[in-house]
């Protein structure tokens, strides 16, 4: 019976050791960058901008994430507007971490766009904004 207690005494502790670990990660963690552009070639941005034309395509989205003292999951949230169009996990794996994603963008989402970089627990560590301009003539 003691042995008993003992191990589930031991379980407990060890899952909330491990819930510490990862509720830490998403306190230290932070977006020490953060771009828009039209391209990732060989793990480097291309095309930074902060306003694309209407027929732009794709915009990517570039993080550098520092912090993570054990792997941990963020996401980037796309917003046209206040509506939500895509939400993207990306693992963070080291301390210093750079990731990115894209979206497709149809050449009628002309506006306000942002991107918020989102810990695990809901926390925004980072946004950012970018503008879709409407082609000339329209």
């Amino acid at each position: 019976m003691l042995k008993n207690i003992l191990l589930i005494s031991f379980a407990i502790g060890f899952g909330l050791s491990l819930f510490a670990l990862q509720a830490q990660d998403a306190s230290s963690l932070a977006v020490e960058e953060m771009q828009f552009g039209t391209a990732v070639e060989d793990r480097q941005l291309t095309g930074a901008d902060s306003v694309f034309s209407a027929d732009v395509g794709e915009v990517y989205c570039f993080t550098k994430i520092t912090g993570a003292e054990t792997p941990v999951t963020v996401s980037h949230v796309w917003y046209y507007g206040d509506e939500e169009k895509a939400r993207i996990e990306h693992d963070v794996k080291a301390k210093s971490w750079r990731t990115w994603s894209s979206k497709r963008i149809a050449p009628s989402w002309t506006g306000q766009w942002r991107v918020d970089v989102v810990s695990p627990d809901g926390t925004v560590l980072g946004s950012k904004s970018f503008t879709i301009k409407a082609a000339s003539g329209e």
